[in-house]
């Protein structure tokens, strides 16, 4: 199964769990969006960091541009994994491949830390009542994000991937 694994990281951390995923499968390819000339593949695995509770917007376009494949996703975020938000960004970027025909056949997602540009605006731009602002719930989350994506992310990622085309 001819497959593409296509990225777009802000930090590092989702093309860090893009590159593990892709050991898993035997024919691979593995590319940032930018670098993308064709979509002829089996299987388009798309990496994207969470923006404003969606993927982020270079990787929103390139979702647009597929249509009618076999396909997956990957995505980090600031949000413990197991949140309401988390289940929140699964739903919405299914939702963005299906509108144009493609088969959602699985999808990962992990932590990863945040960028340090990020959460200084955000302690300096929002009070601690703010749904962004910097309460101690808020900060320790932070603090947790910072360690991931970890290497347990990275094999967890990899063993997701080579489960699901054992299933393919």
């Amino acid at each position: 199964m001819r497959t593409l694994i296509a990225y777009s990281t802000l930090t590092g951390n989702t093309k860090k769990v893009c590159e593990a995923a892709a050991k898993a499968f035997p024919e691979i390819e593995v590319k940032d969006i930018s670098e993308v000339t064709t979509l002829d593949y089996d299987l388009i695995v798309v990496g994207t960091w969470i923006d404003k509770g969606t993927a982020d917007i270079k990787a929103l376009k390139f979702i647009e541009t597929i249509k009618k494949k076999k396909t997956a996703f990957i995505f980090t975020l600031g949000a413990y994994p197991d949140s309401q938000h988390a289940i929140d960004c699964i739903e919405r970027i299914k939702k963005l491949f299906e509108c144009n025909e493609n088969e959602v056949v699985g999808h990962y997602h992990c932590q990863g830390a945040i960028d340090p540009k990020l959460i200084e605006m955000m302690k300096t731009k929002f009070g601690p009542d703010h749904p962004h602002g910097p309460n101690p719930e808020r900060i320790k989350r932070w603090k947790d994000a910072s360690k991931h994506p970890d290497e347990n992310d990275l094999e967890n990622a990899y063993n997701y991937f080579k489960n699901l085309i054992i299933n393919l």
